[in-house]
């Protein structure tokens, strides 16, 4: 059953639209700068994750469970991973501590990308040594656990008791060796919970806010029924959650975007209101069965674009594109005030220099 659930999700994955909401970065809009005083050579993308450094602000993001039948979708990827220096999450790694022989499917991405940066995956309800497994399985330098409540309680076979997760993820960050990052499976994240994961231990959150890949839609897909638009629209969108959480992250702790990121604009929005890296996760997936020269001309296209619009911002590194001022209206701005996050010095931010 879980092998046929787990192919379910990457066809479906492949197949459904975004949203149908968006992830709301529409409202949020980064002022040019027409004397930017840098030069294209100065521009640096590099980032960190919970202390681990990577070479571009980009993962390839948690999607594929690793039953026998996907092991070569996740050797493709980790092949890209490898080609464009990308850190990546492989998918929920429980497939493997039911059944060891399902492991190589996990394993295959640190045989293709030796020296890549790899983020072990499992749900929150695992016991600390089911996640001391699933790192020791990969090597991994990061640990993410995911939350969907809102996936369960749509999946016909889905968990229903959610209780207790939040006391078990401050248990694994006490045991775990590697960093550990707290993935929302497309429904974000809001301020009061990630406030409770941070002082749970928890190193890094990736919002996985609303408007991406709908894993509520995917099950509903699987069982062949239609959910009503309210419930598929049920979530933050990513740009505000991933600004609920900038408000309560300290220095030290690192913001990841994910949900809907499809541009290199979203993605220098989404850096620019906080995040180290954005997650993707879809488009890659898609982008499988490409030779791999077509990968990696697209790739570098999407990074030249990201070089371009930190350049008109006069933002020669992500710490500097955090200085630069992003004008945020509309339904976002309604709903941060609303909320009681203030967002009045997000326009009025200077960088040093023009």
């Amino acid at each position: 059953m879980r092998q046929s659930r787990k192919l379910d999700h990457i066809n479906y994955a492949i197949q459904l639209s975004d949203g149908p909401k968006e992830a709301g970065f529409a409202d949020f809009t980064l002022l040019h700068n027409c004397l930017p005083e840098i030069s294209w050579e100065e521009i640096d993308i590099s980032s960190q994750i919970a202390g681990l450094d990577i070479m571009q602000p980009i993962i390839i993001n948690a999607i594929t469970g690793g039953t026998k039948d996907v092991l070569d979708i996740n050797a493709r990827l980790a092949e890209m991973a490898a080609a464009a220096n990308l850190a990546m999450a492989v998918g929920s790694q429980y497939a493997a501590i039911e059944d060891k022989d399902n492991a190589l499917s996990y394993q295959i991405v640190r045989k293709k990308n030796p020296k890549g940066i790899i983020f072990s995956n499992l749900g929150a309800y695992v016991t600390p040594d089911e996640a001391l497994q699933a790192i020791d399985m990969l090597e991994a330098e990061a640990l993410q656990l995911h939350l969907n409540p809102a996936q369960e309680i749509i999946m016909a076979e889905g968990d229903r008791n959610f209780t207790g997760y939040l006391k078990n993820i401050e248990k694994i960050v006490k045991k775990s060796p590697v960093p550990v990052i707290v993935k929302e499976v497309g429904c974000g994240i809001a301020r009061e919970q990630a406030k409770a994961l941070i002082e749970a231990g928890v190193q890094a959150i990736d919002v996985g806010g609303l408007g991406g890949t709908n894993f509520m839609a995917i099950e509903a897909a699987r069982r062949n029924v239609a959910l009503p638009l309210e419930t598929l629209c049920w979530g933050i969108p990513t740009a505000l959650s991933a600004l609920e959480t900038a408000s309560i992250l300290s220095k030290d702790g690192t913001l990841i975007v994910s949900g809907g990121i499809r541009t290199p604009l979203d993605t220098i929005k989404a850096l620019a209101i906080g995040g180290s890296a954005v997650g993707i996760a879809a488009p890659f997936l898609r982008l499988i069965n490409q030779p791999p020269d077509a990968f990696i001309s697209w790739f570098n296209d999407f990074i030249q674009n990201i070089k371009q619009f930190m350049l008109l911002t006069g933002a020669k590194n992500i710490k500097e594109l955090r200085e630069t001022p992003l004008v945020i209206t509309g339904y976002s701005r309604e709903w941060l005030l609303a909320r009681g996050i203030d967002i009045s010095h997000y326009a009025m931010r200077k960088k040093h220099g023009c």
